[in-house]
């Protein structure tokens, strides 16, 4: 027998989303900041914050698919139109594959470059690959194509809440910012 979805967000997924979500504007915060900085000790520590970050949301990738598998989640309103309940879950699925596949990436690319990661300073994570430097730039391009999808799908994310909130008003946004419920 097949477990019914819930019909909400628990404070669980709500808190790693939202913690996700800020991990994700921090990681693009460190690499536009140590992008423009001169080599300097200041600049790889920018780096290694990037690399913990990045790090610490595929982890919490591996949790938030994990607990979703486990206790599921709402379904999208059977009430929209086809194409925005597909586009939504399109989102969704490509949000969560970016939120594993960016940092991997990201570790593929240190390894290949030589750098290895050292998960906050404390845990050495193994290189995935030897140093090479043909398949680091290949690897660093690709991060950074990944990252630029990242964001326009967040841009999208962002775009379909707000107009499910202000055009529809629906309450879908209040699914992840519970104050926001009609009482």
């Amino acid at each position: 027998m097949k477990k019914a979805a819930p019909t909400h967000y628990d404070a669980l997924q709500i808190g790693m989303h939202w913690l996700v979500a800020i991990l994700i504007s921090c990681a693009f915060a460190f690499a536009w900041i140590f992008d423009d900085m001169p080599l300097s000790p200041d600049k790889f520590k920018m780096i290694n914050w990037h690399k913990w970050t990045g790090i610490t949301v595929m982890s919490l990738f591996f949790i938030r698919f994990g607990y979703k598998l486990l206790r599921g989640t709402p379904a999208v309103d059977p009430a929209l139109p086809a194409l925005q309940r597909k586009l939504a879950i399109s989102v969704h699925h490509l949000l969560y594959l970016l939120m594993f596949l960016l940092p991997f990436v990201g570790w593929l690319m240190s390894s290949a470059k030589g750098f290895p990661v050292v998960f906050w300073g404390v845990l050495p994570l193994p290189d995935l690959v030897g140093k090479n430097e043909e398949l680091a730039h290949f690897l660093k391009e690709t991060h950074e194509l990944l990252a630029y999808g990242l964001l326009g799908l967040i841009g999208l994310h962002i775009a379909g809440a707000l107009k499910h909130h202000i055009i529809d008003k629906d309450g879908t946004l209040a699914r992840m910012l519970p104050f926001l419920a009609k009482k």
